[in-house]
């Protein structure tokens, strides 16, 4: 039972992970879409590590460290 509990507590993170992303896709402002973007995907990197999910981690992690270098230059 606990073991389920977790599960959902997962597929909610993830789920919410994803919806963030999702949503810092729709903003005008580049500044927005890096600062939102970074914690939704640093969000979905510690669900992929959760996982197991190796190539999900280390993805959206480049993406935390992409919108990092990017938001430092602007």
């Amino acid at each position: 039972n606990e073991r389920r509990i977790f599960m959902n507590f997962l597929d909610f993170f993830g789920y919410l992970s994803s919806v963030i992303i999702l949503i810092s896709l729709t903003m005008s402002s580049i500044i927005k879409l890096r600062v939102i973007n970074t914690f939704g995907s640093l969000l979905f990197t510690i669900y992929g590590f959760i996982v197991g999910s190796i190539p999900t981690a280390f993805l959206n992690l480049g993406i935390v460290i992409i919108n990092i270098y990017y938001l430092t230059s602007l």
